[in-house]
């Protein structure tokens, strides 16, 4: 990999979550999982203080912090595209990240540190660190995650999961945040 010249800290490829498996309705609570997306960190020529990646629900006009009912389109049936407002949603912390297994590869001195081996909370709004290298290498390097399990993100609905309109989905809005400090 070339490194990174560029003199900022920064996602050669960001965290983005799969396309999560459909979940067929069956009155009872239910587990779907599926694996998470492998991320870089490019850290900046002179990058000795270290840095952490954070997750966070994102809240806000047109976003979502928890899997909200959603129209995709310009209109599904009398929904306009959107968030649609006192529709069906999923609690907070539904969606969950486990990290064992997986691992930073390449870089320079000490590995990154993933965080979630007990599993984080993905759709929340508070931000949970991810990952975290304590103190930069000599920098300029890039670090890549391997090896999430099939298993590494779980999406846990209740038994009380409402079905949605034909072609609506549940949505949510997640921010991935790479800064620097240990």
């Amino acid at each position: 990999m070339v490194p990174n010249a560029s003199g900022a800290l920064k996602f050669g490829t960001a965290p983005a979550l799969p396309a999560l498996p459909a979940v067929t309705l069956k009155a009872e609570a239910q587990t779907s999982t599926a694996t998470m997306s492998n991320f870089t960190v490019e850290e900046a020529a002179k990058e000795a203080g270290g840095w952490n990646v954070t997750v966070a629900g994102r809240s806000g006009v047109g976003k979502s912090a928890v899997f909200a009912r959603y129209c995709p389109k310009a209109t599904c049936g009398g929904d306009t595209e959107g968030y649609v407002a006192g529709g069906a949603t999923l609690a907070a912390n539904s969606l969950t990240l486990n990290t064992t297994g997986a691992s930073f590869t390449g870089g320079s001195g000490s590995a990154p540190e993933l965080k979630c081996a007990v599993s984080c909370k993905v759709d929340s709004a508070s931000a949970v660190k991810v990952a975290s290298k304590a103190t930069g290498g000599t920098g300029g390097s890039t670090w890549k995650t391997s090896g999430f399990s099939a298993a590494s993100l779980t999406l846990s609905t209740p038994s009380t999961l409402k079905a949605l309109p034909a072609e609506e989905i549940y949505r949510v809005n997640i921010l991935w945040t790479l800064a620097t400090g240990p």
